[in-house]
């Protein structure tokens, strides 16, 4: 899938640059993206009738109304979750693999303010990683970014109800002011027939999902 570029209503520009219009991203093959802002309803179409088109032969024909409710179900859900989490675009595979799509996702975040209530840079930077279970310093298309990494335990009271790995990378927007951050936050849920490598393989793919970001300038 070709670059999917995505607008931020960043702050007005500080004296020493021009703030990004945006960004764009590369999702893996497979994926497709949700737009939280705009266009909501007619992704979820597409996904749906690409959803029913790739079901296995032999699928029973009077099944496939209640399997297309159910997904229309599931991703709205996951709009509501990914909005709830200040989200303006979901990521998400559309494609089967070996009969079934990979539980997994990642949300990027509209522009926030500092994660950390810290205003330099820098410092949030060393906050987030001191905070988190496994932190290191990444870059994304020149600017200093973190990577955290959280393992996450089911919690059936809340509806989760098995553990997770969350990856997150967190950017300031370039010469914003006040500064503003984005995130990318990837979920992919450890089920008892995914072995830990694949697990780890997911993570992987998101890792080289974001060697694809690239700011945008209009």
């Amino acid at each position: 899938m070709p670059p999917r570029e995505n607008a931020v209503d960043a702050p007005e520009a500080t004296d020493s640059g021009r703030v990004p219009s945006g960004f764009n991203l590369v999702p893996p093959p497979g994926w497709d993206t949700i737009p939280l802002q705009a266009g909501t309803k007619d992704a979820i179409q597409r996904i749906v009738r690409t959803s029913v088109s790739q079901l296995p032969a032999g699928f029973p024909k009077d099944d496939i109304p209640t399997a297309r409710m159910q997904l229309i179900k599931e991703l709205k859900q996951a709009v509501r979750k990914a909005r709830d989490s200040n989200g303006l675009t979901l990521y998400l595979p559309v494609e089967r693999v070996h009969g079934m799509l990979i539980p997994a996702s990642f949300i990027a975040s509209e522009p926030l303010p500092s994660p950390t209530g810290n205003t330099k840079h820098e410092s949030v930077l060393v906050d987030l990683a001191r905070d988190a279970e496994t932190a290191s310093a990444r870059e994304l298309d020149g600017t200093a970014a973190v990577r955290t990494l959280r393992k996450l335990s089911a919690d059936p009271e809340r509806g989760v109800e098995a553990p997770s790995w969350r990856v997150q990378y967190t950017v300031p927007i370039p010469h914003s002011a006040p500064a503003k951050w984005l995130t990318f936050s990837f979920s992919t849920l450890v089920v008892p027939n995914m072995d830990t490598e694949f697990t780890e393989t997911l993570v992987e793919l998101f890792d080289a999902v974001m060697t694809t970001f690239r700011w945008s300038h209009t």
